[in-house]
């Protein structure tokens, strides 16, 4: 296999994007293939730099513009984990066009959920960029329909779980004490407050229920102010950032997968959580129903209705038959993202890119 590039963050901070990069990469290097990471998100040098915003933007751009350059010139393919905003105009476009000066095979792995809108706002030249790369890759059928309306093909590869990280619990019956997890960053457009309040209306049937909040983000004090103001203070736990490596245990620990997003695309955590044997509860964002077939993998609730979401849970906590129903048809569907099923997709993509340069 020749020499590739991979362009993305890696953690911490954590997310979707810096832990598909990060698992992409080790795997592919346990393959036995060469590859070189451009990081985007490197730790700025030196340190205090961090804390001025405009000059840290300048002291990280410039050694990433020549690592970009310099590894353009090894390797045959730069995979560039791509995003909507502010990320795409300053870490994947440079890419796209260093990639073209160096007559590097360029695959654009677009993960943004918000793609459809950054799209109609976006400057001409951001369509025409994602045109001239050999490949357009999404990792769910709902960008590569988002890529369509702008008169672009896309192909899927879905986001990869590593099942060797998880072991799925047994199916089983709820004991009056249930452990529920949400596993998102603290921001607006993964509305956790719906989570809070849906877990709130669950508490007169399961009183002695927990929520674990594992995440980071701006939305921490209002979070913890509704939970204060619900009275939930006992039986809510704002647990921070968890190492990636200690998410399986908390999947190990937990009843059922809250995911309340406004935007999504392929949530890893839900991939996770079949991985673990948890059921899940998600709102129907973005790309999630082209995850999650409502009543057979999950139960999916219109996205910021707490009551819905109360009432799916409360299925899944009082059926046993539904709930070893979805535990059956999660661990089938995290199949279908395992790794020796995604590298071949990966691999054939690397092939077919160079194909087009020659």
């Amino acid at each position: 296999m020749f020499p590739l590039c991979v362009v993305g963050p890696l953690p911490p901070p954590p997310g979707g994007m810096a832990n598909q990069c990060e698992q992409l990469v080790r795997l592919l290097r346990d393959e036995g293939i060469e590859v070189e990471l451009v990081c985007t998100n490197a730790p700025y040098r030196p340190a205090w730099v961090g804390g001025l915003p405009v000059l840290r933007a300048g002291c990280r751009l410039l050694p990433y513009l020549l690592h970009l350059w310099r590894a353009a010139g090894r390797a045959r393919v730069m995979h560039v984990l791509a995003n909507s905003g502010w990320a795409w105009h300053l870490l994947a476009a440079p890419a796209i066009m260093i990639a073209r000066l160096r007559n590097t095979a360029v695959i654009i792995n677009y993960r943004g959920g918000n793609a459809d809108t950054f799209f109609a706002r976006a400057p001409r030249h951001v369509l025409h960029l994602l045109a001239q790369s050999s490949l357009r890759v999404t990792p769910s059928a709902f960008l590569q329909r988002v890529f369509s309306r702008y008169g672009l093909s896309a192909e899927v590869i879905p986001n990869i779980i590593d099942l060797s990280r998880f072991s799925p619990r047994p199916a089983r019956a709820f004991a009056d004490a249930p452990h529920l997890v949400v596993t998102r960053n603290l921001e607006p457009i993964y509305d956790i407050a719906t989570a809070v309040r849906a877990f709130a209306c669950i508490r007169p049937t399961f009183p002695c229920a927990r929520l674990t909040v594992a995440g980071t983000g701006p939305e921490l004090a209002r979070l913890q102010a509704l939970v204060v103001e619900l009275g939930l203070q006992e039986s809510v736990r704002f647990s921070g950032r968890i190492d990636n490596a200690d998410i399986p245990a908390l999947y190990a620990a937990a009843d059922c997968l809250l995911n309340p997003s406004t935007v999504d695309n392929m949530p890893i955590s839900i991939l996770e959580a079949f991985a673990s044997g948890v059921p899940v509860v998600s709102s129907n964002a973005g790309g999630i129903p082209d995850l999650v077939e409502h009543g057979v993998s999950g139960l999916l609730v219109p996205i910021g209705d707490h009551e819905a979401m109360a009432h799916e849970l409360l299925r899944v906590l009082q059926d046993p038959v539904l709930a070893a129903g979805l535990w059956k048809s999660g661990l089938a569907q995290a199949e279908k993202y395992a790794w020796p099923r995604v590298r071949k997709q990966w691999l054939d993509a690397y092939r077919r890119a160079v194909a087009t340069r020659r």
